[in-house]
């Protein structure tokens, strides 16, 4: 069927305008009621099912043919492939996690950290934790309890102690080959996993060194705490090794995602962490506890269509035409724009997933690299998601430290964000004095592409 594009101006981009209203009202109403992690009540997939109920409002059409613009938009290939990596990526997190990798990792780290470098160790130890699992959240939950629990009895700041493992968890879930917001920014954009980590790790590294200086500064402690008789399996740390190694030499994401769940498995099974049944059950914990961004990205994907039907992509790219006036101002657009929607939601996955498709729109129209917009996309996205008070990682931070001899808000761990803070400079500071001429590379529709 051929479908003609109709003109509805901004009026088409009402259903996304819906579902940041109703998703932040619901935030702020929340937290005026004193409600803990305020933002994360009123369910993002409910947020966006009236969204689409909106979208299905627009034009006369009937709506039979409104569902198929919508079918084609969720069922782009890039759409299916983005939910695809969503589902395998959550399974080897959780048989990773069930078969001791994600505890071992975080305990063999803090086994081998002197003393005197406590805070500069848990950063690190939150950065390849959060590289290795593709969650910052699953990061904060497994190292902040430990962090907190050091900071008060070694002297350290706890706020500072809890914001280097803070960091480190958005360091890895922004570089992560299995991160949801990685996955998200790549598939929108058209570029392949590696090579938007080149990309990326080349803007992220500066600031993570400057960070790691800072907190040998910062960090010391006043005395020695008791950190002894933490148990680890090295066997457990391989499948975090080999996911991370393949995803890098550039071997087929959904090859390197499987083969990671059942070496995992297997592992697992073999040192009697798991049975076959339970390792079957946490394959399909995993799945399942994917579900938001897999929803979110197949209504997204949805609605994006009829938005681009009734005009509103173009709308929006001409209003941008204004302010944009060359390449440089073009990536401004899309940092500034996944920024702002990333306050708005309070989810990064949920930013990017809303933004990808205007930001692919203003790359092409502006020879903007793929690989360079994806990785604005991550960083921008993880910057504010990093200090914001709202975010669920400053949140459950916060509370995971106070329930742990530490007594801070998420508002006193903002000023020791410093991660957050540099990958932001550095992320401005990459538009205009790029970082390295990237080569000619191919993307997944086969055309070519130079930053």
């Amino acid at each position: 069927m051929i479908y003609k594009q109709r003109d509805k101006g901004g009026l088409a981009l009402l259903p996304f305008i819906i579902f940041i209203v109703i998703y932040l009202g619901a935030g702020i109403y929340f937290q005026h009621m004193g409600v803990e992690m305020a933002f994360y009540q009123f369910p993002s997939v409910t947020a966006m099912f009236l969204a689409v109920i909106a979208a299905f409002c627009m034009g006369d059409e009937n709506l039979t043919f409104k569902f198929g613009i919508f079918a084609r938009g969720a069922g782009n290939e890039n759409v299916m492939t983005m939910l695809m990596i969503y589902i395998l990526a959550g399974a080897f997190s959780a048989v990773a996690a069930a078969m001791g990798g994600r505890d071992s990792v975080v305990n063999l780290g803090i086994s081998l950290i002197p003393v005197q470098f406590l805070t500069v160790g848990m950063f690190i130890i939150s950065a390849l934790m959060g590289t290795a699992t593709g969650t910052s959240m699953g990061t904060v939950a497994s190292i902040v309890p430990i962090a907190a629990g050091v900071a008060v009895k070694s002297g350290i700041s706890e706020p500072l102690m809890v914001a280097a493992c803070v960091g480190g968890a958005m360091f890895g879930d922004n570089l992560s080959m299995i991160s949801d917001t990685t996955i998200a920014a790549t598939r929108t954009q058209g570029c392949e996993l590696k090579d938007k980590f080149r990309v990326n790790f080349r803007i992220a590294l500066p600031a993570a060194l400057i960070t790691i200086g800072i907190f040998l500064f910062t960090g010391r402690p006043d005395s020695v705490p008791d950190i002894q008789n933490l148990n680890y399996n090295l066997l457990a740390v391989i499948p975090y090794v080999t996911v991370f190694g393949l995803a890098l030499l550039g071997a087929n994401v959904f090859l390197v995602l499987t083969s990671g769940i059942f070496l995992a498995g297997f592992i697992g099974i073999a040192s009697s962490e798991m049975t076959v049944i339970s390792f079957a059950q946490n394959i399909w914990e995993g799945f399942t506890s994917m579900n938001e961004a897999f929803f979110l990205a197949l209504f997204c994907g949805g609605i994006s269509e009829l938005i681009s039907f009734y005009g509103g992509i173009d709308w929006l790219i001409n209003k941008f035409n204004h302010m944009i006036r060359g390449s440089r101002s073009a990536q401004l657009c899309i940092a500034a724009l996944v920024s702002i929607v990333d306050c708005a939601t309070a989810n990064n996955t949920v930013a990017i997933i809303i933004t990808g498709g205007v930001a692919k729109n203003i790359a092409d129209e502006y020879h903007v690299d793929s690989r360079i917009s994806a990785s604005l996309l991550d960083i921008f996205s993880c910057v504010f998601q990093g200090i914001i008070p709202y975010g669920a990682q400053l949140l459950t931070a916060s509370a995971l430290a106070s329930q742990n001899g530490a007594t801070l808000s998420s508002i006193e761990i903002i000023p020791h964000m410093w991660y957050c803070w540099l990958l932001g400079l550095f992320g401005l500071l990459s538009i205009f004095i790029p970082f390295a001429r990237l080569k000619k590379t191919e993307t997944p529709s086969g055309k070519q592409q130079e930053a």
